[in-house]
């Protein structure tokens, strides 16, 4: 397997992967937390549970990828503030960690992407995500996404309306397979890096 080594320690070097979401059990199912969504599988994945961080995030640090030295470290983080605010935690963990922004994946939900779609980059704009606008306006725009796409409101329902939602019935069919190649492709990220993971998951 190749790796995406540094002239340093790739091992020793964490990455940070934040699920983007609203904290609040009203909002688990939304459209909106499918950033929250495959966090919460990556965590079971890791065999750990998220403690409350001083940076306004529920974290959790521990290993992806094989046992031994192609393992990599992982700080997971939920922000807890809501999602138009999570620049604050993110750069906290930034700070806290000190990580380079190379090092930070954001997972979000993505209107422009039909249902259950992938797309992973590293920079570009925020395409109207208030997540990302406020990841970027701390951070700058160089992370990396794993995009997940949600699809565009029907009909003249509000975007807000929209990602504010539940997945619909017919959606949550295939939920689980969509966030369990969502959290495949944040492995093969941090694992094989970026052009590797792209090859892969951004059919």
């Amino acid at each position: 397997m190749t790796t995406n080594a540094s002239a340093s320690d790739p091992v020793a070097e964490p990455w940070l992967v934040a699920g983007l979401g609203n904290p609040g059990p009203q909002y688990a199912a939304n459209r909106h937390n499918v950033g929250f969504m495959v966090a919460d599988l990556l965590a079971s994945r890791m065999s750990g549970s998220f403690k409350t961080h001083r940076a306004r995030a529920q974290v959790l640090e521990g290993r992806l990828g094989p046992p031994g030295p192609l393992g990599r470290r992982v700080i997971l983080a939920k922000p807890m503030s809501f999602m138009n605010v999570s620049g604050g935690p993110v750069t906290a963990l930034r700070d806290f960690y000190k990580l380079p922004v190379e090092r930070i994946v954001a997972v979000h939900d993505e209107l422009d992407i039909d249902y259950g779609t992938l797309r992973l980059k590293r920079g570009g704009g925020d395409n109207g995500h208030n997540g990302l606008r406020s990841i970027t306006k701390s951070l700058g725009p160089d992370y990396h996404r794993v995009r997940f796409g949600v699809g565009r409101p029907p009909g003249r329902m509000g975007v807000a309306d929209y990602v504010l939602r539940d997945f619909s019935p017919a959606e949550r069919k295939e939920l689980d397979y969509f966030v369990d190649r969502a959290a495949d492709a944040v492995e093969s990220l941090i694992l094989d890096g970026l052009e590797r993971a792209q090859s892969t998951y951004n059919s």
